[in-house]
C-alpha cells in the first residue's frame, strides 16, 4: 500500500465513491482519516480498510458486519480477524447460493410464462 496520503477528494477519485459515501463511511466509524484543520488526509492505514470494505460491500456483506471484522484485526490481531472473516464467508455463501436459488426459480417460472404467453398468442 501506498505511503502517499490522500486528499478527500483524491480518495473518492481513487475508489470511485462519492463525497456522501465517503463522508458515511467516517460516521459510522469504519475510516478515520487524519485531520488538519478541515482537510482529510488518509494514510496507508485508511486505503487499506477502504479496499476491505469496497471487497466487502462486492460480496454482499452488511457495512455493521465489515466494521465489527475490522475491529477485530485491532483487538485481537490478524488471525483472529481472519478466523473471523472465515465463519463470515462461509454465511454468506449460504445466503449467496439461497439467492441464486430464489432467482432460478423467478427465472424459471417467468420463462414458463413467457412460453405459454408467446404459444397462446401464435
Amino acid at each position: 500500500m501506498s505511503d502517499k496520503r490522500l486528499t478527500f477528494k483524491e480518495m473518492c477519485a481513487k475508489y470511485d465513491v462519492t463525497p456522501r459515501t465517503l463522508r458515511y463511511y467516517e460516521y459510522i466509524e469504519l475510516l478515520q482519516p487524519d485531520r488538519e484543520g478541515r482537510s482529510r488526509f488518509y494514510g496507508a492505514r485508511e486505503q487499506a480498510r477502504m479496499v476491505l470494505i469496497l471487497r466487502g460491500r462486492k460480496f454482499g456483506f452488511q457495512l455493521e458486519d465489515i466494521r465489527q471484522w475490522l475491529l477485530i484485526y485491532e483487538k485481537e490481531g490478524n488471525e483472529a480477524q481472519m478466523r473471523t472473516f472465515v465463519d463470515m464467508a462461509d454465511r454468506q455463501m449460504l445466503e449467496l447460493q439461497e439467492q441464486q436459488r430464489q432467482l432460478q426459480e423467478a427465472m424459471d417460472s417467468l420463462k414458463s410464462l413467457r412460453d405459454q404467453t408467446a404459444a397462446d398468442i401464435t
